[in-house]
């Protein structure tokens, strides 16, 4: 790659460029911009005049958007047999990446390549490149499901890969007072969010996408819609927080309006929910609980909408926290779910309890969070504590 390319997507702007330090340091100083690993690229809010800044900051002509692949073709199908099977849009970027990633490395027709030509992509995954044990399996998944469902085969036995390892690591876990350091340096909607993550145990995205008719007030609780593997799940809302997220709803409704008086107001729908409801894209109920703060024309319908807050801000946000707080802990937001795990264990829930407010499918991976009931190194007692040691 030899230039610099952007693409809209979603309300954001993703922005394509060979790698050199000063590039990487003058998009670092865009507002909102975060690293999208899947597909190698920095992702940047799709303001008015964006495009345009960018230019000027990284001082080469940006082209325009790359066609989409046309009907018919191999990514065009790839893409389609995604939606049918309704995978999340995450899950469609990414597969999407490592498709056209593997057909351009193998320079020949995708109909001609085979387990061979996928082992020695894999290979080269691992050796050169030093991915992550995940990043190859989620490029693996990908080409399994290019060759399945679009091509019509399935893929043999892929011999001779070398497979990267998968490191066993426990949590990064924040005692209760680290986490109220952090709270203390945050404010605003982050910091709103931070606490759900703490108080109800949930994913960053899933905060990102509530609505606010998954809000149960009477019962303290909240519903976390189509969280990982597609499945629902109750967890409890924090008594503590009523008060602030009225208060912080009143904001939002308020925008809310100005958008239907201005002709806007729309978000989007799961699925094909908005044929079967026209309007409900504008109703109360269906809008997110931390909308942005600005608006985004769909790429499909060309509908204007306001999307859901961005994860970065929050990253971000916590990020800041952390350090204000001096907290050496390398810990991220969803630290924050595991936090909320450990002290639920550490206050005597049991553990299927925990397993069915985090949405576990199996209890295995729960019980990761049992190291928390021991002292030390699995409550053994230290000889030099016996001997007073430091004393």
């Amino acid at each position: 790659m030899t230039s610099i390319t952007i693409r809209p997507e979603n309300g954001r702007l993703l922005v394509f460029f060979p790698y050199s330090p000063e590039r990487v340091a003058k998009i670092k100083t865009v507002s909102g911009r975060c690293w999208r690993h899947a597909d190698k690229c920095w992702s940047v809010p799709d303001e008015p005049g964006a495009r345009e800044r960018l230019q000027a900051l990284l001082h080469e002509p940006i082209p325009a958007a790359p066609a989409p692949s046309p009907p018919g073709s191999v990514l065009q199908r790839f893409l389609d047999a995604m939606k049918t099977r309704h995978l999340s849009r995450g899950s469609q970027d990414a597969y999407l990446a490592w498709a056209r990633r593997f057909i351009a490395e193998a320079a020949a027709p995708i109909e001609t390549l085979d387990e061979k030509a996928v082992g020695r992509f894999l290979t080269t995954l691992a050796v050169e490149r030093r991915v992550s044990a995940s990043t190859q399996n989620q490029a693996l998944c990908a080409l399994l499901f290019l060759f399945e469902h679009v091509l019509g085969r399935k893929l043999a036995l892929i011999e001779g890969v070398t497979r990267a390892k998968r490191p066993v690591r426990l949590p990064v876990v924040l005692s209760k007072e680290e986490v109220r350091r952090i709270m203390a340096h945050m404010n605003g909607a982050p910091k709103l969010m931070a606490m759900l993550l703490y108080g109800s145990g949930l994913r960053l995205i899933e905060c990102c996408r509530l609505r606010i008719k998954d809000l149960d007030w009477d019962r303290n609780q909240l519903v976390v819609r189509s969280g990982k593997g597609g499945k629902d799940r109750l967890t409890t809302l924090p008594s503590g927080l009523r008060d602030p997220l009225h208060r912080h709803l009143a904001e939002v409704k308020r925008t809310h309006q100005e958008d239907l008086n201005h002709g806007l107001g729309r978000v989007e729908l799961p699925d094909a929910l908005s044929l079967k409801y026209p309007n409900a894209d504008t109703e109360w109920g269906w809008q997110w609980v931390f909308p942005a703060t600005s608006h985004y024309t769909d790429r499909e319908t060309g509908i204007k909408r306001r999307h859901h807050l961005h994860e970065s801000v929050l990253q971000r946000a916590f990020k800041d926290a952390r350090m204000k707080a001096g907290i050496a802990k390398p810990a991220g937001c969803h630290s924050l779910r595991h936090s909320f795990a450990t002290h639920l264990m550490e206050d005597g829930y049991d553990i299927r309890t925990i397993q069915e407010l985090l949405g576990h499918s199996d209890v295995s991976t729960t019980m990761i969070y049992t190291h928390v009931l021991n002292r030390g190194g699995r409550g053994v007692l230290s000889p030099a504590d016996r001997l007073g040691l430091g004393e």
